[in-house]
């Protein structure tokens, strides 16, 4: 009896070891490479936003801690994302902080229903065209949002970016004791300090907080006129950072060749979403790109996670004043390579491989992402596409079968696919409606009908037929062909036939 009880403890026992001591020291040298990488992009995405910038330290410090211990992806990183931040802009114009701070919770409500209903699932019905689109259009909004950066700078900023990316590239090929990044900030940060250089550093980006979160409800009235405020903008949210979470973690599952729990991811992030709304945190999502910074790091279990989250906080907190002098242009050249990281060169070189209707559904995804800084839109039209084209390809799978029986008198059609509304042409041109003979047979026994376009088409070949004064005799239906004929087929001949 005692031996199911242990084996259950071993197995937790290793599990346990496999996502949070897989290796311990990599796991905190690249959480401290992200928790710094977090602090300029936790401000830039407030100021995105509207909001002061410690809203954004405290979601990035709250959501990276929580989805540590409650995530499906172990070694992905969640904290506030620009993603998130576009979709706030409006409700914090027209309503300030506490509707923010009330919509972040319903988000994390809304989230945590999706993950309940295993909502994951449906990830793979996300064709890879569109994913790696998605991941191709992040690498470049990555890049170009470090552009300001390296714009209207002393010349002394493209120096520190060139030598950082030396470090970065360099130093792996001679050791991977410490993340290079890591090596690269502290380098640049003691330069900088010590030759007292007149850069644009991390404390320009705007004031760091001097204390940890504290606890207080969404100071908004609870009617019903809040929810209907916040409930548009939560959804989206929802839907957003849950879609951005979930590629996220695939991409991360690539990366390490591991399998991610999507249901779990969402309730994970709902959960931490709810939490950081009520310690003055904006809601938050998996980020591809501190993902990526964190496993070419070295970080692969839940310690990376739950340390970029502490190491922030512990930075702005504890040393302010290295942070505050930390020079930008070596956490560009880190987001720099990032991006380069994240891009799919392998989509372009394989162009001439992949079917081109996956190259368009791609290049689509990619560039109204890019022009639209519309992820969800991006998203929903590379989905579309791709739809669009696979019901083509299954239209286009239509056969048909003639066979000429009775000395003539008697055609026997035997129809093979998938019939629906853009079968049309495939199927109507597979009779010959001129042809003399007194009888036809039209065979579904390997053919299926699928909507109203289908018995549209069905119906109107038999009365053709019967218009040349042809019996037409419809064989072969399945059950579920038939039922559906039977609701939507106007011809009552039609009808009545036995399907057997």
């Amino acid at each position: 009896m005692n031996i199911p009880h242990l084996n259950v403890r071993s197995l937790n026992w290793r599990a346990l070891k496999r996502e949070w001591l897989i290796n311990p020291k990599a796991d905190l040298l690249s959480g401290a490479v992200v928790g710094l990488a977090l602090i300029p992009e936790a401000i830039a995405f407030s100021i995105i936003a509207g909001v002061d910038p410690k809203v954004g330290l405290y979601a990035s410090f709250i959501i990276a801690v929580i989805t540590s211990f409650l995530g499906g992806r172990p070694g992905s990183i969640s904290a506030a994302t620009g993603a998130m931040a576009l979709l706030m802009v409006d409700l914090v114009k027209e309503h300030g902080l506490q509707y923010l701070l009330a919509a972040t919770f319903l988000t994390g409500i809304f989230q945590v229903i999706f993950g309940i209903l295993q909502l994951g699932r449906q990830m793979k019905f996300v064709p890879r065209a569109v994913m790696i689109g998605y991941i191709n259009a992040l690498a470049v909004l990555i890049f170009m949002a470090q552009l300001p950066q390296l714009t209207n700078v002393p010349p002394t900023v493209y120096v520190l970016t060139v030598l950082s990316l030396g470090i970065i590239y360099i130093l792996p090929r001679f050791t991977k004791a410490v993340p290079s990044p890591l090596v690269a900030l502290a380098v640049m940060t003691i330069a900088a300090i010590a030759l007292r250089l007149d850069v644009p550093t991390v404390g320009d980006m705007g004031e760091l907080p001097t204390a940890p979160p504290l606890f207080a409800l969404p100071q908004v009235p609870f009617t019903l006129e809040t929810f209907n405020i916040i409930l548009p903008y939560s959804l989206t949210l929802a839907i957003v950072g849950l879609l951005a979470s979930f590629l996220t973690a695939s991409l991360v599952d690539d990366l390490t060749d591991t399998p991610s729990d999507k249901n779990q991811e969402a309730k994970g992030q709902g959960f931490a979403n709810m939490v950081t709304a009520f310690f003055g945190g904006m809601a938050g999502c998996g980020m591809i790109g501190q993902s990526v910074i964190n496993v070419q790091s070295g970080g692969r279990g839940r310690l990376s996670s739950l340390a970029a989250g502490i190491f922030l906080l512990m930075a702005i907190l504890f040393l302010q004043d290295w942070v505050r002098q930390m020079p930008m242009a070596a956490l560009v050249a880190v987001m720099i390579m990032v991006s380069i990281g994240t891009f799919r060169w392998s989509s372009f070189t394989n162009i001439p491989r992949v079917p081109r209707s996956e190259v368009v559904v791609m290049l689509t995804t990619m560039f109204v992402i890019i022009f639209t800084r519309n992820f969800a839109l991006g998203v929903a039209t590379g989905i579309v596409m791709s739809t669009v084209f696979f019901s083509r390809k299954i239209a286009q799978l239509v056969l048909v079968d003639q066979v000429m029986l009775d000395e003539g008198a008697h055609r026997v059609y035997k129809v093979s696919g998938q019939i629906f509304f853009l079968s049309r042409d495939e199927f109507m041109a597979s009779f010959n409606f001129a042809e003399l003979v007194e009888q036809v047979t039209i065979d579904l026994t390997h053919a299926h009908l699928w909507d109203q376009g289908a018995v549209e088409m069905l119906d109107k070949a038999v009365q053709k037929f019967r218009r040349q004064g042809v019996e037409v005799n419809v064989v072969g239906l399945n059950e579920a062909s038939s039922t559906l004929l039977n609701r939507l087929a106007t011809d009552e001949e039609l009808i009545s036939n036995d399907p057997s």
